[in-house]
């Protein structure tokens, strides 16, 4: 299934080339369902070993591929995912971290920006588009890329057209210029989950679901009394030096308090509330619920999401948000940002019992509950 060797050179000079690289306990459709998940076009343009036909969790099925060949995931217009191939280029170095199982040829159309305004960043696409990010459908390709190499304990060779391009292997004007940059994601920075239900839970009803996990749970919402304005303040001026009549200044102070009276004796409409609560020295966690129209694209256009759906997110707000969005943050970083994590999971599970519903990470791929 993976017996092919990488080919040095595809696709053309106007195209970016980059290189999904994932372990042995990964298996094809793992990557299929988490295109996808993000990619409503996604079909296999020829579709390889390992796919079954007609499995209804499968993008459409073009033709299959004679005996060990690739198969071709196209996830939009001009973006396809060549693959599986063996962790081995034909004639040279693939350049890829040990423990590489199978590797995927991404050709998209190149499409860069201006360059990051600095380099760090969490996930190092900074560091490996220093030149110029990508931007639009590359941007878009790029992203998902991290996230699924993040999600599969996998890596990617970004930009990879200036070593192989297809100029430089025919003899062509020399190669395009590439960074090649290995990212391996950490799968650890990916903390939030959130959890979409056709359920709503009043305040209370989710104080008491998650207050037994954390003692420290507390409604938002929770507030003090307010006496209403101050005395006196409709003879008072709005601003140094305004010559308003004054009598005509009591009549809109009048009007807006009736409004405001009638505002506050009609019904109470809650579009959203949230829980917080103080993790101390590793930050907050706060669970913001609310009613959501953009849903994941998987999720789109099941019975109970036609209307939307209520979205429980589950967030971790860390002390530091410099170092939370190093490449390499610190270990005192990383022992809060684990603490926290175990939490948010826990939350993400136990509001899941409660309003059924599914649950997805910060990249918005599913998670199942057995895996938190």
């Amino acid at each position: 299934m993976t017996s092919s060797l990488l080919p040095r050179s595809v696709g053309q000079a106007h195209q970016a080339r980059h290189l999904l690289a994932v372990p042995g306990d990964v298996t094809v459709d793992e990557v299929e369902v988490l295109a996808t998940s993000r990619f409503t076009a996604t079909r296999w343009d020829v579709t390889p070993a390992g796919i079954l036909p007609g499995d209804v969790t499968s993008a459409p099925q073009g033709p299959r591929a004679k005996g060990g060949a690739p198969g071709v995931l196209r996830v939009s217009r001009h973006a396809t995912l060549t693959g599986p191939y063996a962790p081995q280029g034909d004639g040279f170095d693939l350049g890829l971290p040990t423990g590489t199982a199978m590797v995927f040829d991404v050709i998209c159309h190149r499409e860069r920006g201006e360059p990051p305004f600095s380099i760090g960043d969490r996930d190092g696409i900074g560091r490996a588009f220093a030149g110029g990010l990508p931007e639009r459908e590359e941007g878009r390709l790029v992203t998902w890329l991290v996230a699924v190499a993040r999600r599969l304990g996998g890596s990617l060779r970004v930009d990879v057209g200036g070593l192989w391009s297809a100029g430089a292997s025919s003899g062509g004007t020399g190669p395009r210029p590439g960074t090649g940059v290995v990212l391996t994601p950490d799968a650890d920075v990916a903390v939030d989950m959130s959890v979409y239900s056709s359920v709503w839970l009043e305040p209370e009803a989710a104080l008491a679901t998650v207050r037994p996990l954390h003692s420290r749970t507390r409604l938002a919402t929770e507030g003090r009394e307010w006496g209403g304005p101050p005395a006196g303040i409709a003879d008072r001026p709005l601003y140094p030096g305004e010559k308003m009549d004054p009598r005509r200044r009591k009549e809109i102070h009048a009007a807006a308090d009736d409004f405001d009276v009638a505002a506050l004796q009609g019904p109470q409409v809650l579009h959203g509330y949230g829980l917080l609560i103080d993790l101390d020295v590793d930050g907050i966690v706060a669970v913001e619920v609310a009613g959501e129209e953009h849903l994941p694209p998987v999720l789109r256009g099941l019975p109970w999401t036609a209307d939307g759906a209520v979205r429980y997110r589950v967030h971790w707000e860390p002390p530091d948000q410099v170092e939370a969005n190093r490449e390499q943050p610190g270990l005192e970083h990383r022992i809060a940002r684990k603490r926290a994590a175990e939490l948010v999971a826990r939350i993400a599970g136990r509001l899941q019992d409660a309003v059924g519903g599914e649950i997805a990470d910060e990249d918005e791929f599913l998670v199942d509950p057995a895996d938190l």
